[in-house]
């Protein structure tokens, strides 16, 4: 099942559950769909930067780039670079999907595009100061060396299994 299929079946869900909440309650409903709405506003320019991106990624970087990078010609330097690409990246999750088919794409090793999403979501190098300042430099510190060495020993353990 592609990408298109599975969108439009989660449409179509989401279609049904709208019918179901306007038979129950249209101001609700319509609440619902202004709040969507207004999410869609506002994750918009982010969306269209995300795909901007992937399309430079896609022109610009010869995938023997990517691919000496993160291939799997040496893997553990694959699984550091993806680490580390994610953990210095910023911006929601769903950022990091794009950019890690594109990857995937251009020849990237898939434990080390998955390094590059968990790294991503649970490493914060650009965010670490904030962190810091909110609970104190160990703690920051810590969690987020763990972290990434968790998301390291899961792309080895993915590695293992493909």
């Amino acid at each position: 099942m592609g990408m298109g299929t599975i969108g439009l079946v989660y449409l179509l869900l989401v279609c049904c559950a709208y019918y179901w909440a306007f038979k129950r309650d249209p101001t609700r409903a319509w609440a619902s769909l202004r709040c969507g709405g207004m999410t869609l506003a506002n994750l918009l320019p982010l969306l269209l930067a995300i795909f901007a991106l992937v399309g430079l990624f896609q022109e610009f970087l010869p995938p023997e780039m990517i691919e000496s990078f993160l291939g799997t010609a040496n893997k553990a330097t694959s699984l550091l670079c993806g680490g580390l690409l994610g953990a210095v990246s910023i911006g929601p999750p769903l950022a990091s999907y794009p950019l890690a088919g594109s990857m995937l794409t251009n020849g990237a090793w898939p434990p080390a595009v998955a390094v590059f999403i968990m790294s991503w979501v649970s490493v914060g190098i650009v965010t670490l100061p904030f962190e810091a300042q909110v609970f104190n430099w160990r703690f920051a510190l810590l969690r987020n060396g763990l972290t990434l060495l968790v998301a390291l020993l899961s792309g080895l353990l993915l590695g293992g299994v493909l």
